[in-house]
């Protein structure tokens, strides 16, 4: 068993010198004070994953104060996503991460049978909304682990999704131009989906130009009222594009072109 940490900047220097990420990327991700944060994510060693490719499924739960209403909705959505990925016959091959909006992280990548629930001991809703940030965060982590995978040999394709009901109001590093550099270069490798779910209060946010902003394809975007029947058929959409995502790489790029399944 590997006990060895990863150095975070190093494998972002990798993925600059084999260009599968851009100098702007490289420099948005190894700013000194997020190294930490992202290498708390990285979880399972690369060596204890018995598999010959993985997918990595992240979600990035908003615990901001105005999603009060909706924790309920975000605790049946994550287990409903968890669940789908365990019933699949791909579930060994399957890891999984979740980090709060505001830093919390829940599990970092483990085998999808082996992460913990949302519930409410560990997600509330009472912070501020620092999305471009945290966002960074988010997506270095996952890069960062698909990295690990690479440089190991074992091919790694990614599905993310953000959760926010409102504009950014609390980033002090990063912009939606900073994440949009790194969703840009995740797009280019075709091995990375990123999607946003925008829960719509009925406040006018225009959550597409929100994500568009970010660099998310269209495609990947969805705005549900913030209903329980609206939040759960979203969840189940994001779950069934999960579970195809994780069925090959034809399947994958099927998948990440086509957008959120149908439910």
């Amino acid at each position: 068993m590997s006990t060895t940490t990863p150095n975070v900047a190093s494998l972002f220097a990798t993925a600059g010198q084999e260009g599968t990420l851009s100098p702007g990327a490289v420099k948005a991700l190894t700013i000194p004070d997020i190294g930490a944060a992202i290498a708390a994510g990285l979880g399972v060693k690369v060596d204890d994953v018995q598999a010959s490719e993985v997918t990595l499924v992240s979600m990035m739960p908003d615990d901001s104060g105005s999603m009060s209403s909706c924790v309920d909705e975000v605790i049946t959505g994550h287990k409903l996503v968890i669940e789908s990925l365990v019933g699949t016959k791909q579930k060994d091959s399957i890891l999984a991460f979740c980090r709060l909006l505001n830093g919390a992280v829940i599990y970092p990548f483990n085998p999808i049978d082996q992460v913990k629930m949302l519930d409410h001991t560990n997600y509330g809703a009472w912070h501020g909304t620092p999305l471009y940030d945290e966002t960074v965060i988010l997506l270095g982590t996952v890069l960062a682990k698909a990295q690990e995978f690479a440089d190991a040999g074992v091919p790694a394709r990614t599905c993310t999704l953000l959760l926010t009901d409102g504009y950014d109001e609390s980033s002090v590093r990063a912009s939606a131009a900073t994440v949009k550099k790194i969703v840009t270069d995740m797009l280019k490798q075709e091995s990375h989906i990123v999607a946003g779910m925008g829960f719509d209060h009925g406040y006018g946010v225009d959550f597409r130009r929100v994500f568009s902003d970010m660099g998310i394809p269209d495609e990947w975007i969805m705005t549900p009222k913030a209903t329980p029947s609206e939040l759960r058929k979203a969840f189940r959409m994001f779950s069934q594009s999960a579970v195809r995502a994780s069925q090959g790489a034809a399947a994958f790029s099927k998948t990440a072109l086509g957008g959120f399944a149908t439910p």
